[in-house]
Formats: structure tokens, C-alpha cells, sequence
């Protein structure tokens, strides 16, 4: 744990982690307070899946699109621009009768304005630290990510079944655009500069470990939202049940970030971690008794974190810094869709076979996530005792100092 403390004591990363998670805070608000909303004004669960499928849409698209952009206009330039619109589209859903043709719309130019603040980050954080601390603090930032998941839902559905689904959206509002604001201040997005990539769109996917890291990412993603749906399920919206598993799920992950953070990153690193998630699930799938799920499920939350933190790593050791917005964005491109597709084909078998369905779907997607970095090994870099920063460019990056 000293490897942590010394992080955070390092000058700026307490702050510019706490600025980007109350930034990122309405990711784990937004689809459960569209849910509950839209279900309330139009009183169907399928209108509001509408709603959510264009967010998401308008999100995948987006990643790596405003990522690149950074690199064009600049970081501050770019996520104040999408913060503003993004937050106006929000609060439409919120205070417009809109029919769900338009609420679609508007889901949409959110989901396409929502601000790039983790391709930011992490484009960041090679330059905050030195480079033996880069892994460690990927791990924390994908440990602390869980506070986005646990706690988010839980406010969201306090406010929104206790005050109105109006005030639940518009809280997730003030955390974008206050947690946002205080991202834009922080002196480091004045200190570095993204160069401008001369790369066409896209070309960074050509880099196997940028690959790599989308497919499984994609894979991990599409488990977890398998899992989550298969817990829901189980035990219902209205009990405590769901809620206290999923936590449970969450912590593990906590726990397995800070735990395995410092571990030297080799070419198995990505596979034995994703092992741990797919032992983990496909020992749920095997009964549905709460105290089952919450052990298994705990032990599956441990490689989810380290995982993610590997992945971040080996993008960042692989790519130029001009290019690794624009690959953080892909990355998070491959998760939003793993998120819907594991949502979608978990809810097809939780028709037909009911709860238990949804775990299979988890535990099947889980395997993959092991089998291609298995396969994948060779495209998997040896980081250990090595620099994880990205390959600096030819030209000279600019430095700004004193803002």
C-alpha cells in the first residue's frame, strides 16, 4: 500500500483523480435515472431502452472521435464545448414533455457530447508520474472507478423514488457539469499538450496491443453487464438483495486493484487476470443462493480492476502520445458496446431461461476474455522492469508551465 500513498502524495494526482471521478460520476447515474424517468412519463420499460440504446450509440461513436479532437482544439477547448452541450441535452430529457421519437434524438447528442474526461486522464498521467509509478496508478484509477458504479445507482435511486426522476437526472447534471469544471481547472490540462496526430482515424487499431486491449475490454465489459442483469434478475429492483451483491462485486474489484496494482505486468498478465473474472463467473452460474453469488461473485470482482489496469498500460506503452487519446477512446468505445451486448443477449436467455441464463451468457463471455490474450500472448508486452509512458513523438511536445 505505500506504493499508493506515495502516489497520492505526489504533487497533483489526489486532486486530478478526484476532479475526473466527480466528473465521470453520471456515468454510473445517467442510464438508471433514463430508466427510471422514461418508464414514469411513458409507463414502458421498451420506450426507455429506446432512450438508453441511442445514449449509448451516440457514446460509442463519439469516443473516439472527440478523443482525437483533443489533439486539434485542445483538452480544455474540447471538454468544455462537449460538457455544455452535453449538459443541455441532459436537462432536456429531464424538464421536456418530449415524445420518444425526440427523446431519442436528444439521447443521442448527449451520448455524442459526453466529455472525453478519461482518454484525458490517462493521457494525463504519463506525465504526472514517473514511470515506475504508471502502473500502480493506472490500478488506483480503475480501483477507484468502483466508487463511479456503487455509489452512483445507489443516489440515483434514493433521489429519484424519494424526490422525482426530474430532480435524478438533474443531479447527475450538476456532478457533470461541477465535477467537469473542476477537471477543466486543474493546472495540469494547462501543462500538457496533446500533439496533433497525423494519423488517419482509426489507424491506431492497427497497433495488436491497442487491439488487444479493445477486445478484451469489449469481452470484460459484456460480462460484467451480463452479470448485473442476471443479479437484477434474481433478486428483483425492489429488494436490497441486488444492490448488496453487486456491491459486493464492486469491492472486489476494489480489492483486487489494490491488491495486484504493483505486480509487474508480464506477457500472462492480461490472461491470469481475466482467469480470475471467468473462474469467478462460471462458478456463479452455478447456484443463484445469495450468499453463492456474493462469494463468487467477489472473487470474479478481484481480476476486473487489474485487469483494466493492464490494459491501459499496454495501450499507453504502445502507442505515440499524439495517438493515445484517440486509443483510450477506442478502448472506451469497445466497452460501451460490450456493455449493450452483454445487456442484450443476457436478456434474451433470462426470457427463455430465466435468471440463470444471464450468468451462462456472463460466464461464456468471460471465457473468451481469457481465450484471446491466451491466443493473443504475443501482441501482449513485457512491461516488467519496463517504461509503460507512451513512445514520444518526433517533433517536441509543447509544455506550458505556470497555469
Amino acid at each position: 500500500m505505500s506504493s499508493y500513498s506515495n502516489l497520492l502524495k505526489t504533487r497533483g494526482v489526489a486532486r486530478i483523480i478526484a476532479a475526473q471521478l466527480t466528473a465521470r460520476f453520471p456515468f454510473g447515474m445517467l442510464s438508471l435515472a433514463f430508466l427510471l424517468h422514461i418508464e414514469r412519463v411513458h409507463d414502458s420499460y421498451g420506450a426507455a431502452g429506446l432512450v438508453l440504446a441511442a445514449l449509448s450509440i451516440g457514446q460509442a461513436i463519439a469516443g473516439p472521435l472527440t478523443s482525437r479532437l483533443m489533439g486539434v482544439w485542445g483538452m480544455r477547448q474540447v471538454i468544455t464545448i462537449t460538457m455544455v452541450i452535453c449538459a443541455i441535452a441532459i436537462s432536456a430529457i429531464a424538464l421536456l414533455p418530449l415524445e420518444i421519437p425526440a427523446a431519442m434524438g436528444v439521447a443521442l447528442v448527449a451520448g455524442l457530447t459526453m466529455p472525453p474526461i478519461q482518454p484525458a486522464v490517462r493521457t494525463i498521467y504519463p506525465k504526472m508520474v514517473n514511470s515506475k509509478q504508471l502502473t500502480p496508478l493506472f490500478s488506483l484509477d480503475a480501483s477507484a472507478q468502483e466508487i463511479i458504479w456503487v455509489v452512483g445507482p445507489v443516489i440515483t435511486t434514493f433521489v429519484s423514488t424519494q424526490v422525482g426522476t426530474v430532480w435524478g437526472i438533474l443531479l447527475a447534471v450538476v456532478f457533470l457539469v461541477g465535477g467537469g469544471t473542476w477537471f477543466i481547472a486543474s493546472p495540469e490540462l494547462g501543462r500538457v499538450r496533446i500533439p496533433r496526430s497525423r494519423r488517419k482515424l482509426g489507424a491506431v487499431l492497427a497497433k495488436p496491443p491497442v487491439l488487444l486491449a479493445t477486445i478484451v475490454g469489449f469481452l470484460l465489459v459484456a460480462a460484467c453487464a451480463a452479470i448485473e442483469a442476471g443479479v437484477v434478475a434474481t433478486f428483483g429492483h425492489d429488494g436490497l438483495e441486488a444492490g448488496i451483491v453487486l456491491a459486493i462485486f464492486a469491492v472486489g474489484s476494489l480489492v483486487g486493484g489494490l491488491s495486484l496494482g504493483h505486480v509487474p505486468i508480464g506477457p500472462w498478465a492480461l490472461a491470469r487476470r481475466m482467469l480470475i473474472v471467468f473462474v469467478g463467473t462460471a462458478l456463479a452460474a452455478a447456484s443463484l443462493n445469495i450468499w453463492w453469488l456474493s462469494v463468487t461473485l467477489f472473487v470474479a470482482g478481484i481480476g476486473i480492476a487489474p485487469a483494466l489496469a493492464v490494459m491501459f498500460s499496454i495501450v499507453s506503452s504502445s502507442v505515440r502520445f499524439s495517438d493515445t487519446a484517440e486509443a483510450y477512446g477506442w478502448v472506451g468505445t469497445g466497452q460501451l458496446i460490450g456493455a449493450a451486448v452483454g445487456s442484450a443477449f443476457a436478456g434474451f436467455l433470462i426470457d427463455s431461461q430465466g435468471a440463470s441464463g444471464a450468468f451462462y451468457v456472463a460466464a461464456a463471455l468471460g471465457l473468451l476474455g481469457f481465450l484471446v490474450p491466451l491466443i493473443g500472448k504475443r501482441w501482449h508486452p513485457d512491461l516488467r522492469g519496463k517504461d509503460a509512458s507512451p513512445i514520444p513523438d518526433t517533433e517536441p511536445i509543447q509544455t506550458v508551465s505556470g497555469l
